[in-house]
């Protein structure tokens, strides 16, 4: 039977990129920020590929698209700060998904940071905030998984959740 399963995996079609984007856009999100501070280089990504990994240690995953060189200050700082966005956060999630083609700083400048154990750049009013040690980076295809063991966690005021869904926002 083994066998048969693997054969039929070999017969099978490659999926497209297109019809795999068009799947995953029904696959909802919640967004988040994922932020890093290196030699005073500050670098922030709205993702929503980034999830729980363990509660013993804790750890968190994150993963980051490779083909954006100012990506690679993740690789080299050693810490990381998931931050989980609420509704009211639309127009900060989209200057950090790069609409606007605003600077760092002008992102950062858009709201209120503080840190906590590593010195990753926390969003204070993050509905909840991870601050990580990387312990483990994987490169698989187009991107690279942080793992992060959570160092820090801190709570900002409750609101619903900002969710991507269908290629547009959405609260929950």
């Amino acid at each position: 039977m083994q066998a048969l399963l693997e054969i039929d995996l070999l017969n099978r079609h490659k999926i497209e990129p297109v019809l795999y984007r068009d799947a995953m856009a029904q696959y909802a999100g919640h967004v988040q920020i994922v932020t890093t501070e290196h030699e005073g280089v500050r670098r922030g990504v709205t993702i929503t590929a980034a999830c729980s990994v363990s509660d013993n240690p804790p750890t968190v995953l994150a993963c980051l698209n490779n083909s954006n060189a100012s990506n690679g200050v993740f690789f080299e700082s050693g810490r990381f700060a998931l931050n989980t966005l609420g509704a009211r956060h639309q127009t900060l999630a989209n200057a950090f998904a790069g609409f606007g083609s605003l600077s760092a700083d002008e992102r950062f400048g858009m709201a209120e940071w503080i840190s906590l154990a590593t010195g990753a750049p926390v969003l204070k009013d993050a509905i909840v905030s991870f601050d990580c040690r990387v312990v483990d980076m994987k490169v698989t295809a187009t991107h690279t998984v942080l793992f992060g063991e959570v160092a820090g966690v801190h709570f900002g005021p409750k609101d619903e959740s900002l969710i991507y869904l269908d290629r547009g926002y959405h609260s929950l």
